[in-house]
């Protein structure tokens, strides 16, 4: 698909981040099984919800332009995806493969916060206030899950792992 103008290549990445946070509602729940530590769970957990809601969001957003939620799959969110199952694969120990969770966690995170800051200043950019302000809103919930993450890092996990 040839992309012609800002506005279209906004829209496509929109389509990118439903994607991403449809790959992560899935996910989610399976790094959750899988941490050890309860806060490291509940935090999974909780963020979890807010994914649901943030993907309920850009959908909102994707509908209110008249285009398809569901029309691009994220290949990059696949592959950290992918990476962080494979490494709490190789992490019989359970506060290693928390410690490997926290890891995988934050990189989707940081992907995420990449995604949506880009997102926020191209709306602003289309006069598009609403869609900004909602993106904003979604920025400030993945920069506090990983403020969270490295926290419980930091104070738990690591320490623990590296005994």
């Amino acid at each position: 698909m040839k992309i012609n103008s800002f506005r279209e290549m906004y829209l496509q990445e929109l389509q990118e981040a439903c994607s991403v946070e449809s790959q992560l509602v899935d996910a989610l729940p399976r790094m959750r099984d899988a941490a050890a530590s309860e806060t490291l769970k509940q935090a999974l957990e909780g963020h979890l919800v807010d994914t649901r809601a943030q993907l309920a969001r850009v959908e909102t957003i994707l509908k209110r332009h008249e285009v398809n939620p569901g029309e691009h799959q994220d290949q990059s969110m696949r592959r950290l995806i992918e990476e962080s199952e494979k490494w709490s694969g190789m992490l019989d120990d359970p506060a290693l493969r928390d410690a490997g969770l926290i890891a995988s966690a934050q990189r989707i995170e940081h992907y995420e916060i990449a995604a949506y800051g880009t997102l926020a200043c191209w709306a602003k950019q289309l006069g598009l206030d609403e869609d900004q302000s909602e993106l904003l809103a979604i920025l400030d919930q993945e920069k506090a899950a990983d403020d969270l993450l490295t926290e419980l890092a930091k104070q738990d996990v690591n320490p623990g792992a590296a005994q």
